[in-house]
């Protein structure tokens, strides 16, 4: 199985094996629309849904220069804000398409550098991605790529940062399903304070064209709308040039 191919979610915190909550405390290897109830309180410390009325768009592996602005573009048209989780590498070669999302009332957050696997990513090197990454996003929030961190790695990052996880997963990154059976699955999850992932990618697009203007419509139509996260401060906790502390990882050794 290629990387990008692995499923979103598949993985977990706590190993280099996939297993179901109370083997090794991972994300099901199977991933499902809902994430079980057992599995948030296993990691209190981590978001795994809002508050309010409201829910929570959120897109990821961005920013990508037709996929983002489609999203952006469905988003401000109807009036709804949501909250994109950037790959540093992304935010360098579209640095106009982050500065869009910024400008136009959205949240932000760390995916990464690299979209770096924590499983399969020497426990510095993942950090160092962390914070590279940081200094071009700088609002203290945080998502791991994959949902997979080791133990070590989920301690250091929720010391500096919101880790924010997700209770519905639409399944648009998976070549397998069609935008109809991840809109089917997805909408009876939809409800207030539900925090879903969909991805701003070349991949995901043929999914994503027919299943984002199709929750937009179930929102609408339930009286919901889409709300930004919010971010710990304006722009962020701290200056990126301090976001090393209490990570554990010399700034010298960043990647």
């Amino acid at each position: 199985m290629r990387r990008e191919d692995t499923p979103h979610g598949a993985g977990g915190i706590g190993g280099e094996k996939g297993g179901c909550p109370g083997a090794g405390h991972d994300l099901c290897g199977v991933y499902s629309t809902r994430i079980p109830k057992a599995l948030p309180p296993l990691f209190p410390d981590f978001q795994w849904t809002g508050s309010g009325d409201a829910v929570h768009l959120t897109f990821d592996d961005g920013p990508h220069p037709e996929w983002t602005p489609y999203v952006l573009d469905q988003l401000g048209k109807r009036g709804h804000t949501g909250t994109f989780f950037c790959v540093g590498d992304n935010i360098n070669r579209h640095p106009d398409v982050f500065v869009r999302i910024r400008e136009e009332g959205h949240a932000w957050g760390n995916h990464t550098m690299h979209h770096d696997s924590g499983w399969t990513t020497p426990h510095a090197s993942y950090l160092r991605s962390v914070l590279a990454c940081e200094q071009r996003t700088a609002s203290g929030l945080f998502r791991p790529p994959y949902g997979r961190m080791t133990l070590a790695q989920g301690r250091a990052i929720r010391a500096r940062y919101r880790v924010v996880m997700w209770n519905v997963l639409t399944g648009d990154f998976d070549r397998r399903r069609t935008a109809e059976e991840c809109l089917r699955a997805t909408l009876p999850a939809l409800r207030p304070g539900a925090i879903v992932v969909m991805h701003d990618s070349e991949k995901a697009a043929p999914r994503l064209q027919g299943l984002l203007p199709g929750v937009l419509d179930h929102l609408e139509a339930l009286g919901l709308r889409s709300e930004a996260l919010p971010m710990p401060g304006p722009g962020g906790v701290e200056r990126p040039e301090d976001s090393h502390k209490g990570m554990g990882v010399a700034t010298s050794r960043m990647g």
